[in-house]
């Protein structure tokens, strides 16, 4: 009879390795392997070197927003296909597929809360339904928001993560960037503050409207914000890029965004502003 290996604990090794699946989790930043329940409780950041890994739309709304003061609005609203869009399946099925994956009807949730008891608009855009992609949805959610905060002078407080304009809906999708512009200045007119959150990534047409507007621009460490991804731009200009472009620090160095906040940090920096702001 073949006997197995006995660990101290007198479990052989094979029943450990069996006992250890599911509970830790490999940082791929540093190697470590960590307790999921610590990646967990740290709100998705490595214990060991501090890397930010993604962190879900509503476990943000969680962390942000004061207890029992979430009301999510606009949820009703959904993507049409005007351009009859088909790659590897249409685009009403993909969009159907994602809604039913993700629990979500789009890549954005928004409604209103309280930070620190201060009444804000607070909009989350939702990476795992398509990429945080931005088509007809997200643009008028997003108007929305900016047009509520107008009219009751209340601060707007937008966390983006996307990968831009959504490819399925053409130029309306492109339509969309000058659209949250515009009510970007209705905003502004009004005398509301809009605070700006980038996490990682928020790129294309995203970053190239309302994500860099705001009264002050908050990064995550680490976070990927640009328009075209550096290896595009490569390829283009035919040059090598300097070492962390278009990284959240790099932009901070070159005065692109105004601070970075740790995950940790981030409500209670969120509340400072929203108070420093909205007076």
């Amino acid at each position: 009879m073949v006997e197995f290996a006995k660990t101290k604990a007198g479990v052989d090794a094979s029943e450990k390795k069996t006992l250890g699946e599911g509970l830790f989790r490999k940082c791929d930043a540093c190697g470590d392997a960590v307790k999921k329940e610590d990646f967990e409780r740290n709100l998705e950041v490595c214990p060991a070197c501090g890397f930010h890994f993604h962190l879900s739309a509503e476990r943000w709304i969680e962390f942000l927003a004061d207890e029992g003061t979430w009301m999510a609005l606009d949820t009703g609203l959904v993507s049409e296909d005007p351009l009859r869009f088909v790659d590897s399946k249409a685009y009403p099925d993909r969009v159907e597929l994602a809604r039913e994956s993700t629990g979500v009807n789009d890549a954005i949730l928004a409604g209103t809360a309280r930070i620190d008891g201060r009444a804000v608009q607070l909009g989350v855009f939702v990476f795992r339904f398509m990429g945080g992609s931005m088509g007809s949805v997200v643009g008028e959610i997003i108007t929305r928001m900016m047009e509520r905060g107008a009219e009751h002078r209340q601060p707007v407080v937008l966390l983006s993560c996307s990968g831009g304009a959504r490819m399925q809906e053409g130029s309306l999708s492109l339509m969309q960037m000058a659209k949250t512009v515009a009510a970007r200045g209705k905003l502004r007119a009004a005398g509301a503050p809009f605070i700006s959150i980038l996490l990682n990534p928020t790129t294309g047409g995203v970053a190239a409207s309302f994500a860099l507007q705001g009264d002050v621009n908050i990064a995550e460490p680490g976070a990927l914000i640009g328009f075209a991804g550096p290896r595009v731009i490569e390829d283009t200009i035919r040059q090598k890029l300097p070492d962390g472009f278009q990284r959240a620090e790099f932009l901070l160095e070159h005065g692109m965004i105004d601070m970075i906040s740790t995950r940790q940090e981030m409500r209670s920096t969120v509340a400072r502003m929203v108070e420093y702001l909205a007076g």
